[in-house]
């Protein structure tokens, strides 16, 4: 019963942990604004969709005019937010062990997803709702009275797909746990894989929180100084990593494909909606960021010097005796298999659209936010980016003492 006790906090923690960032991160972009009570719906769908969940968004306008909705992206902020409470509190129980049994990992596991599916089945039946987005007295509210075309747009989870990717979503956030840990228990047969993994899962991690935390303090920084502070804190508390992992791929040489037309958008810098805004899709790499902000190009020292910090972070855990070639193969196929997990989360597909009578189209109520990543040449650069990290942090680290490692003793001194 206790066991079922530790996976109840740990699912109830990680889901309160994320409905409060994403409530914050509404709030802070004006959400609240909703009409028909749709605030706390709309919290729970972001939560659904930052757990890996489905959610279909769907418009109508009455049989005179009609809409086009489409919405894909990922809050990245909630859901890692979910993702650190609940691998810390999974682990919490195991701290102090040893080794432990694959069937105890399993039971423990399975337990925790038990009650993770059946909390994730109670949001989707919070995470759906219908409201207008015509304010009221507009012409677009006059017109569609008129015509019986008021603009509505709505929202509803999936329930099978959402227990589906969530119940991935949960099994992949259990797994890095263990992985990234060095104090979790494995068995006794997975001991020997935990040297070569272990050390590289846990320089991946360094890695990406690295570049969340400078982008929290950049952030706060614009808050402070440049104005608009409501939408830089609605930035962080909803899509900080979406930002600087993006930020991490371009870094590397990495791209993507994207757009911002009309006045419809979501929350971004706004270099990068300068960078991406006209009627055509737009490769968005280092230069053409460049192009709007010369600062862009900072981006490639500031990732050369992060992923050797995290090499060497790697390097130092290793055991001795690891060769240099291991250093390079290691974070080059860790680092690889990270920008071939991140890359995709970055994805995001905004789309809103009206029509009356399928001909006039209402620019006022429409637009689109579309970001699509080039992931197999991301994935290709990290791996080169990383051999080559992995072996300059491995020469680096030599003359560090790795865990383990005893220093041998100093010369007795000679009796007289």
């Amino acid at each position: 019963m206790h066991d079922w006790g530790d996976a109840l906090v740990t699912v109830l923690a990680a889901l309160a942990a994320m409905a409060v960032m994403a409530a914050l991160g509404l709030w802070a972009a004006g959400a609240t604004a909703l009409p028909d009570g749709a605030f706390p719906r709309v919290v729970a769908a972001v939560v659904v969709i930052a757990a890996g969940g489905d959610v279909d968004v769907s418009g109508a306008a009455g049989g005179l005019a009609g809409t086009d909705a489409e919405l894909t992206l990922m809050p990245l902020s909630v859901t890692l937010t979910g993702a650190l409470v609940a691998g810390s509190l999974f682990l919490r129980p195991l701290r102090h062990r040893a080794v432990a049994s694959t069937g105890e990992l399993l039971a423990r596991v399975a337990r925790t997803a038990v009650l993770w599916l059946a909390a994730l089945a109670a949001l989707t039946a919070l995470a759906r709702h219908t409201f207008s987005i015509a304010p009221p007295g507009s012409p677009v509210d006059i017109i569609g009275g008129l015509l019986d075309a008021t603009p509505t747009v709505g929202f509803r989870a999936n329930v099978g797909l959402t227990l589906l990717f969530g119940l991935i979503w949960l099994l992949g956030v259990l797994a890095m746990a263990l992985l990234v840990s060095r104090k979790a228990p494995l068995p006794a047969r997975l001991l020997r894989y935990q040297e070569p993994v272990r050390p590289a899962a846990f320089a991946m991690l360094l890695l990406l929180l690295a570049y969340v935390a400078a982008g929290l303090v950049a952030g706060l920084i614009v808050a402070a100084t440049r104005g608009h502070a409501a939408e830089t804190f609605a930035v962080i508390l909803l899509g900080l990593p979406n930002v600087v992992w993006l930020a991490l791929g371009l870094g590397i040489g990495a791209s993507w494909e994207g757009r911002v037309e009309g006045p419809f958008g979501l929350p971004m810098p706004h270099v990068l909606d300068q960078a991406l805004r006209g009627s055509r899709d737009t490769t968005l790499d280092v230069t053409a960021l460049a192009q709007h902000d010369g600062r862009a190009w900072w981006l490639i020292p500031v990732a050369a010097v992060l992923l050797l910090a995290a090499a060497v972070a790697m390097a130092v855990r290793s055991p001795a005796g690891t060769r240099l070639w291991q250093y390079a193969l290691h974070l080059g196929v860790a680092f690889a298999l990270t920008m071939l997990v991140v890359t995709p989360v970055t994805r995001v597909v905004a789309r809103l659209g009206l029509s009356i009578l399928g001909i006039v189209e209402v620019d006022d109520l429409g637009g689109q936010v579309a970001l699509r990543p080039h992931v197999w040449t991301a994935v290709g650069l990290a791996l080169l980016w990383g051999l080559v990290a992995g072996g300059l942090g491995g020469l680096l680290a030599a003359r560090v003492r790795r865990p383990g490692k005893v220093p041998a003793p100093p010369d007795a001194p000679s009796r007289p």
